[in-house]
Formats: structure tokens, sequence, C-alpha cells
């Protein structure tokens, strides 16, 4: 078995640990104040620091980029850290796997592919785009070995509060019988990717050569409306049936002027004004990988949810 190296422990460092120690791989998890999760080691570092990041490295068999800066702090966060990750890659000779996003591609017409351009013209898009351009370069020019997958909106056990459809703001109120504020239409279809779906094919982009040298797709099944996913999470959890109320978009645009997160997403916001559909085929077809059903997925969110409560209270 491999040494790996995971470069963040929110959302989806955690899931991705706990995924790899069960494959066998002795894990290292690196953050800034070296928290994670028990039973891996843990190393303190700033991940801008290249040297210490490839000491953090040293011998590994693979890098996962999960770090994810504060939203409005992209611009000034993320090109000091991506330049590092590659340098670690390239004194270590660790292949490096960067978890993605999809804001690269900006707006899109119908099902987003991996063979779009990406062009975004927002702040957080073009950082994205040129994150992956440079990743790119440098493994075409032998220097790296890389790869990055790009997933949609995150659901799941262990889900942050800045989750669309996460435990803090939509899970537990609706469990509760509460109502929910959404800023957009709830009716409109939307793609979800399930976090441990996440966790499994960045371990599979890990540990298989195939996967170097271009973007995948995590899997992710069909879109799915907010409205839908609240119906079925309390069909499933027998709660009462979901209160979902979109916020006025003047209302929204106004709480940005006092909410950094607010306002940063009010660029991205064009991805929930209309169907906004993700194909994963070509990951799922090469590497035989399905998303995980969102009825099945439901189940272990109520599950995880109610065993949160349990210990809580």
């Amino acid at each position: 078995m491999g040494k790996h190296v995971i470069v963040g422990a929110g959302q989806v460092g955690a899931h991705l640990v706990e995924r790899l120690t069960g494959m066998g791989h002795d894990v290292t998890v690196v953050t800034r104040s070296g928290s994670g999760p028990e039973g891996v080691e843990r190393i303190a570092a700033d991940v801008a620091d290249r040297d210490r990041l490839a000491a953090a490295a040293k011998g590994a068999d693979t890098i996962y980029n999960c770090v994810n800066p504060k939203y409005h702090r992209w611009a000034q966060d993320w090109p000091p850290m991506a330049a590092s990750f590659l340098g670690a890659a390239e004194d270590t000779g660790a292949a490096l796997v960067t978890l993605g996003c999809l804001y690269g591609y900006g707006p899109v017409d119908g099902p987003i592919t991996e063979d779009l351009p990406l062009a975004a013209t927002g702040t957080k898009g073009r950082v994205r785009a040129k994150m992956w351009h440079d990743m790119l370069a440098a493994h075409r020019a032998g220097r790296v070995r890389a790869t990055e997958l790009r997933g949609s909106d995150y659901y799941g056990p262990g889900s942050t509060d800045q989750a669309y459809v996460g435990e803090t703001r939509f899970v537990k109120p609706l469990l509760a019988g509460r109502r929910v504020l959404y800023f957009s239409d709830p009716s409109i279809p939307h793609a979800w990717t399930y976090l441990p779906d996440v966790a499994e094919a960045l371990a599979i982009a890990g540990t298989d050569e195939r996967a170097h040298g271009r973007a995948w797709h995590i899997p992710t099944g069909p879109a799915v409306s907010t409205r839908e996913v609240a119906e079925r999470l309390c069909r499933i959890a027998g709660a009462p049936a979901p209160r979902i109320h979109e916020v006025p978009r003047p209302v929204f645009t106004a709480a940005g002027l006092a909410h950094p997160m607010l306002k940063e997403m009010r660029e991205t916001r064009y991805q929930f004004d209309k169907p906004y559909v993700l194909d994963s085929s070509a990951f799922q077809s090469t590497f035989g990988m399905a998303p995980t059903p969102m009825d099945d997925a439901l189940r272990t969110i109520v599950a995880a949810s109610r065993e949160t409560a349990s210990r809580e209270g």
C-alpha cells in the first residue's frame, strides 16, 4: 500500500481519509492548525509554503488538494497555494490530485462536459481556470503528474454550513418541521454531488494512472430540484411536508452588503437560475464508478443527522 497526503480536513478531506485508510493506505493529513481525523498522522503547515508542504509529502505516492479558502479571498489565497502544490508535487514526484469545481466553465447552456472551454468571466471562475491551465501545462511538460476532479454542489453527512442542501441550513430545519429559506427558485433542476462519492472518486484518481493529464467530473446523479430533494428527504425521514421559501432577489442582493459570503454568491447565482446539469459519464465509464442513488444518500443523511442530534441532546 502507498502513502497518501491529504491537504485539508474539511467536509471532503475527512471522507477521503476514511476511504483511503479503508483501502489500507498510510495517510497523512496536512492542515494549518494540525487538526484532522484521529488515527492518522497530522501535520501543521502553511499550504503556501512549498518547502514545508514538500517535506510533509516526502515519499508520498499522491498529494490531494482538498483545501477551500474563504470564499471572498480566493483571488488572494489560491495563487500562492496552487503554486505550492505544484512545486511540492514536482519536488517529491508525487501525483497531484486537485479537487476542483465547475466555476471555471462559467454559464453553460445544456449539460456540462469536460470538453467545454473554461470561459468564466467572474473572479472565482478565472482563478480556478488558471489553476487548471497551470497544472495541465506542468503535466504536459513532464514536471508533474496531475489531474483535477470537478463536482457540483455537495450534499451528504458532514457537509458544512456553506452547502445549499447541507446539514445546517437544509436538513436540520426540515427534519424539525421548520421552513427553509432558499435564494433562488427551488423548482429548478440542479446537479448535486454526494460527499462520499467525491471521496471515492478522489481515491480512484489518486491510485490509477489513467486519471492523470486531464480533468474529470465526479460521478453525479440526474439533476433534481431543491424542492424535490426536500420532499424526498422528508418522506424518508417521516418528517412534515417541507416548507421552502424563495428569498426575493432584491433581499438577497441587499444581504450581500453585510455578509461577504452572500456577496460572493452573486457571482455564481447563474448556476441556480436555470437547469444545471452535470455529465459525469466519462469517469463512470472509464473507472466503473456510479453515483450513489439519491434516496440511498438521503437515508444515510437522515441517519447521520439523527445520530448527531442524539449525541448533542
